[in-house]
């Protein structure tokens, strides 16, 4: 039976759970940013509203990333920031599994993409919501 983890031990946790997953929309953000319609497939014909679009999308991704990331110090006092980030992360993932439903599945980096939106964003939120109740002092 392991021992159980401090309620700093979890916050430590929890802060760099959520650093390694933040890391992931800031670096695809910035590939889409650098690279463009080419970042995300590279046999899709290239034009100009496909790329301009795909670059929109990844600074978006991108400031998710940050936003995220600029909750890791104080997890436990962001929670209105932390739901909303998410709340943006799942709509997506929602788009993402209608076009999955829709047209097929995509390739296996979107299929990562739609479990991270869809699962492990919403379980790091349950998290954050745990340890906030965890560290609340009691009344």
């Amino acid at each position: 039976m392991s021992p159980r983890l401090s309620a700093g031990g979890e916050r430590r946790l929890l802060q760099i759970s959520i650093s390694l997953a933040a890391s992931i929309p800031v670096l695809v953000g910035l590939a889409g940013l650098a690279g463009g319609l080419s970042a995300v497939d590279a046999a899709a014909g290239w034009s100009l509203d496909g790329d301009s679009h795909v670059r929109y999308l990844s600074g978006l991704l991108l400031a998710i990333g940050l936003a995220f990331l600029s909750t890791v110090p104080s997890i436990e006092a962001t929670g209105a920031r932390f739901r909303l980030l998410t709340g943006l992360i799942v709509a997506g993932g929602l788009g993402r599994l209608s076009a999955a439903v829709l047209v097929g599945l995509p390739g296996p980096a979107m299929r990562v993409g739609l479990a991270l939106e869809l699962v492990a964003a919403p379980l790091l939120a349950l998290w954050r919501e745990r340890l906030e109740r965890r560290l609340k002092p009691a009344p």
